[in-house]
């Protein structure tokens, strides 16, 4: 009878630790990995959870905020909110979304803080310097002039009662280039948020990240790397996100030679010309859309104006156009 009880009981506990090990291996958190194709570029997600079900549903659910907003903002599908903005708000004002309003209307305070740097109306400038739907080309200085007469943040007229935008002049044209991306982040960030994600990354095409949380092995956060310049093989500097955003401009990201000088697509809205001096800017900020919009003006207006300027919740790496120089942090 002993042995029959001991035997019992050996069997008991043999089951209530294979019970337990399979309790922890249902809670033991997992790596979910998804990307989609969204503003002409490569979205993706990572995630660690314990509930696969639940990571993929969050993952699709982002993903198609992000295609609802590229429908919005898109200059590129025709039907989009923004473009018929750009087709018919010169003639007449055009009633927008809530959401469309709020978002230009906080694109003109961005041009405002930024001394003109950042302009949501750069769009002549970029299609007539060819970076519209191509690498770019050399236009003369009378369509530069041209287009830079269509280009103002001053010339958009918001009716916060009606909804409506209209612009002033002819030939105005808003270009969401240094905005979809950041705003698109931020929005997916706040959808895997809201079911209940507390460690993901996201990411629009490499250049504007966010850390939700920290991974489980990395708890200074998610580790990010920024390519040097000049060679994309070579690293310049670490980050750690953890409930933080980091965007990067370059001028290696798109740009075109001529008569022996590079041209980037930076695009300086008050002269007309790409920027110059600057080779790459990343910012790490706690909102996507704060730092993917400042890494512009910050390339473009200079060292000296984003020390005495940048906001101090901010971190930013500026790479100058210097051998002497190289790159160095503004904290």
């Amino acid at each position: 009878m002993g042995s029959v009880i001991k035997r019992i009981v050996k069997w008991h506990v043999a089951i209530i630790l294979l019970a337990g090990l399979a309790s922890l291996a249902g809670t033991r958190e997992r790596p979910f990995e998804a990307s989609a194709d969204v503003m002409g570029t490569t979205f993706s997600i990572q995630i660690y959870g314990t509930n696969d079900v639940l990571m993929k549903r969050a993952a699709e659910d982002a993903f198609r905020e992000a295609r609802r907003l590229d429908r919005m903002l898109s200059n590129y599908i025709s039907d989009s909110e923004l473009n018929q903005v750009n087709k018919c708000a010169a003639q007449h004002p055009v009633t927008v979304s809530r959401e469309l309003f709020e978002l230009i209307k906080t694109c003109r305070e961005y041009s405002l803080k930024s001394d003109g740097a950042f302009d949501i109306t750069v769009g002549p400038l970029m299609k007539v310097w060819g970076f519209y739907k191509g690498s770019g080309s050399l236009p003369s200085p009378t369509d530069i002039q041209q287009a830079l007469a269509s280009v103002g943040y001053s010339n958009i007229d918001l009716d916060s009662t009606a909804l409506t935008i209209r612009f002033k002049k002819q030939g105005m044209n808003l270009d969401p280039g240094g905005v979809g991306k950041g705003y698109s982040v931020d929005r997916m960030v706040a959808i895997l948020r809201q079911n209940g994600l507390d460690r993901a990354l996201v990411s629009a095409g490499g250049s504007s990240i966010y850390g939700i949380g920290a991974p489980p092995d990395s708890p200074r956060g998610w580790r990010i790397r920024i390519r040097d310049p000049k060679q994309e093989s070579k690293t310049i500097a670490e980050v750690f996100l953890r409930d933080q955003s980091i965007s990067t401009s370059g001028s290696y990201e798109k740009f075109f030679w001529a008569n022996g000088r590079l041209y980037s697509h930076i695009m300086d809205p008050r002269t007309g010309y790409p920027a110059t001096g600057m080779l790459s800017v990343s910012v790490v900020s706690p909102i996507t859309l704060d730092s993917e919009i400042w890494a512009k003006p910050y390339y473009i207006l200079g060292r000296a104006w984003t020390e005495r300027h940048k906001h101090k919740t901010f971190r930013v790496l500026m790479c100058e156009d210097k051998p002497e120089s190289g790159c160095a942090w503004i904290a």
